[in-house]
């Protein structure tokens, strides 16, 4: 059948324009062909290079206890994270702070204050903590103890919201407190301005002569509340057996030397640093003491001997010479000294009970 030339050339013009369209189309999904492998490409590189790690879902305060609740597993890049976030993983992903019974404890706060907290029997119950370190819950008017599953890892700095945890920043807690444990109250030593409780401090003894020693180390503070108000001159610490005594030593030096000053120092990162070692030597006559003491430890008291034998001469050329020096006001300083702090703590002890009573002057 015959065409005329315009029909021809509508003919032409349409399957001219249908091959453009088909190549351009063809054009198109080879690119977007191109750019779907590479976006898989990338998306396989990413993947290999991909590593689970921990972040925390809420800001935790340096030797607080961590519990699952605030860990959130994040995929990041490994080639963005030091190798010791993902390098012990297990540690985290193994961890699970519990009972014996398989009940969770988690984290709540009071008062904009961290608290640990475990659910049994369809009850919530604030687990709390002994001085010896155990964990209780109070069930009925009663102690109910925990036995953990697991020891608790502690944070080892402060760490703000979304922080990666490596294995640096955290520990596991030590709850193991030796029988001769007891928690000790003092006023007689000067404390810093800005001293709160949970720091941890070294109790140092400086003399007049510039002498400055370290006389027990490491010991987290607890600042006893009156009326709602911390005491000002008081603390409580726990102590082993040996400590109490190698710092009432100290304490009796402290007081038979005029000038002398008993103080404590606060550790900035207390989860971080290391305890001092110990550099106050005690009297021979203190040292005999805790030979005969069936409360001493034979570790703690093989040191203190080791101690003493080693530094004696420091203890003879300074501490001793100084006590000399003050010939007999040394024991004037005592008597008077010794008297204020039980004045002190026979003060501190009526305002105490004066505010559980609600007498108020």
């Amino acid at each position: 059948m015959a065409t005329n030339p315009m029909q021809r050339k509508a003919r032409n013009s349409f399957l001219l324009g249908m091959l453009v369209m088909l190549l351009i189309s063809g054009i198109i999904i080879a690119l977007l062909f191109i750019q779907l492998m590479n976006k898989m490409k990338e998306d396989q590189e990413e993947l290999k290079a991909s590593v689970k790690a921990y972040t925390l879902n809420q800001d935790v305060k340096s030797g607080q206890v961590i519990t699952t609740d605030m860990l959130t597993l994040q995929t990041v890049n490994k080639n963005l994270v030091p190798s010791n976030a993902t390098s012990d993983i297990s540690v985290i992903e193994n961890y699970a702070l519990q009972d014996k019974e398989g009940n969770d404890i988690y984290t709540k706060y009071r008062n904009n204050e961290p608290s640990l907290y475990i659910t049994k029997d369809n009850t919530e119950y604030q687990v709390k903590q002994e001085d010896t370190g155990n964990y209780y819950i109070e069930k009925n008017g009663n102690k109910e103890y925990l036995e953990l599953n697991s020891v608790p890892l502690v944070a080892k700095v402060d760490m703000n919201k979304n922080t990666l945890i490596t294995t640096e920043l955290i520990s596991k807690s030590d709850n193991i407190v030796q029988d001769d444990v007891r928690r000790q109250e003092y006023n007689m030593i000067v404390l810093p301005a800005d001293l709160t409780t949970g720091d941890y401090i070294d109790i140092r003894l400086m003399l007049p002569s510039g002498q400055d020693y370290i006389v027990v180390s490491k010991k987290e503070v607890e600042i006893p509340n009156i009326g709602g108000v911390d005491s000002s001159d008081t603390i409580w610490v726990n102590l082993s057996e040996d400590e109490t005594l190698h710092l009432s030593c100290a304490i009796v030096d402290a007081f038979k030397i005029n000038g002398a000053k008993l103080y404590a120092t606060k550790y900035t990162e207390a989860g971080m640093q290391e305890a001092a070692k110990v550099t106050y030597v005690m009297t021979q006559e203190a040292t005999k003491l805790l030979e005969n003491d069936p409360n001493i430890l034979e570790r703690a008291m093989n040191e203190i001997r080791s101690r003493y034998n080693s530094t004696a001469t420091l203890r003879n050329d300074y501490i001793n010479k100084e006590i000399e020096n003050q010939g007999d006001q040394a024991q004037t300083n005592y008597q008077t000294n010794m008297s204020d702090s039980v004045t002190n703590s026979k003060n501190t002890r009526k305002e105490y009970l004066d505010s559980l009573s609600g007498v108020v002057e």
